[in-house]
């Protein structure tokens, strides 16, 4: 398989970790939604990071729905998300709120990249920060309670998400504000699998 995207992204990330944890053999290709748009088009002409390219040529796209069929894929001893309903329930709960984070945290990446300062929009900065604060308050409580340290699709997730959020806002999520993700997020980026492949 070949995993094409830039390890910046925190859903190519999500993908390469996850890859690793389920023993897939797979190659990176790191290219850009930006500075090789051409290159990427030619694999995926949506460009759109990250892309997996399985081995019979199908190319996949969006973390999440590769990681869908990779899950599928995996044996009972690797899969990383919960089988029974109420444990998955939880565990897409904590999905989805470390995915909106990346989302957020994407938006206002681009915002203060991508548009002319002139042209932004402060009401729509101040809403999509607001949004991110709020996944995190939830995300911060939620680790606060929890009871088990496994490493889950759920729990990798909230890492990436919050190493992104670091790596990126900062200025607008202030880490001594949410101990409880900063503590979560410190501890698996000690993981072999996210030293092997790391936000850059």
């Amino acid at each position: 398989m070949k995993l094409v995207g830039m390890l910046d992204s925190p859903y190519v990330r999500r993908v390469a970790i996850s890859l690793e944890l389920y023993g897939v053999d797979f190659v990176h290709e790191p290219l850009s939604v930006f500075s090789t748009y051409n290159a990427f088009a030619r694999i995926n002409p949506v460009v759109k990071a990250p892309t997996l390219v399985l081995d019979d040529g199908t190319v996949l796209m969006d973390s999440s729905l590769i990681l869908d069929y990779l899950e599928a894929l995996a044996p009972a001893d690797r899969k990383l998300l919960a089988q029974p309903p109420a444990a998955r329930a939880k565990d897409l709960q904590l999905l989805g709120l470390a995915l909106a984070a990346c989302e957020k945290s994407v938006q206002i990446v681009y915002e203060h990249n991508l548009r002319p300062a002139e042209k932004q929009h402060a009401p729509w900065l101040d809403r999509v920060s607001g949004q991110l604060l709020a996944a995190y308050t939830l995300l911060d409580k939620h680790l606060s309670q929890a009871d088990s340290e496994a490493l889950t699709q759920a729990s990798l997730t909230v890492a990436i998400a919050w190493s992104f959020s670091q790596f990126t806002v900062a200025s607008v999520v202030k880490a001594d504000a949410f101990p409880h993700v900063q503590r979560h997020a410190e501890r698996l980026e000690q993981h072999p699998a996210f030293k092997r492949y790391p936000i850059k």
